[in-house]
């Protein structure tokens, strides 16, 4: 006997990765029923193939399986927790793909708008499929710089030559030439 997502753990897999985008200034993820249809029949199939491997979606794609010889029983937001917790391994001084946090960064990632959700267990194995529209990690020049932003609201203080504060939230700072008294902080 197998079991899908109900409509209790799509809605908690949607408010996981809301709550994490959250913290990174992130819009919300809408659920996708199209979506969800698409990463239900994929989680079906790892289920039945026993097999943990992405489809050929050019959707972005997270792929999660836990098994257990006791009985499982697994919520939405235990699959994402797992891909968030790549953040650890992320370097943020080195924007881009990067082994080991594709999935992270693919829950964060500012551009993608649409979610669609798929989990398939026998009680003893689960998987869990997340896709997502536009997808995410995209691995071209200002793409990660753009779309895995940092936590927290941060802003820049400036303080220029002439005693001017100004304030500038995520924004490209831009210098004058001539200005030599420049000094940059960072507020967490």
């Amino acid at each position: 006997m197998t079991f899908c997502a109900d409509e209790s753990f799509q809605q908690e897999f949607l408010e996981t990765h809301n709550a994490y985008r959250a913290k990174h200034n992130t819009p919300p993820l809408t659920l996708n029923s199209e979506l969800s249809a698409a990463a239900q029949t994929w989680a079906d199939h790892l289920l039945t193939a026993n097999t943990l491997k992405h489809s050929d979606t050019k959707d972005g794609e997270n792929v999660y399986a836990m098994s257990s010889s006791v009985a499982l029983n697994q919520t939405g937001k235990e699959a994402v927790d797992s891909w968030y917790s790549e953040i650890k391994d992320y370097k943020w001084s080195s924007p881009g793909f990067q082994s080991g946090t594709g999935h992270f960064t693919q829950v964060v990632w500012k551009d993608s708008t649409e979610l669609g959700v798929g989990m398939a267990t026998d009680g003893h194995k689960i998987f869990v499929v997340g896709q997502y529209r536009p997808a995410g990690n995209m691995n071209m020049p200002g793409y990660f710089e753009k779309n895995v932003l940092p936590q927290g609201n941060i802003y820049l203080y400036m303080y220029i030559h002439t005693h001017c504060l100004m304030r500038l939230q995520r924004s490209t700072l831009h210098v004058p030439r001539g200005k030599q008294d420049v000094s940059v902080y960072i507020l967490r």
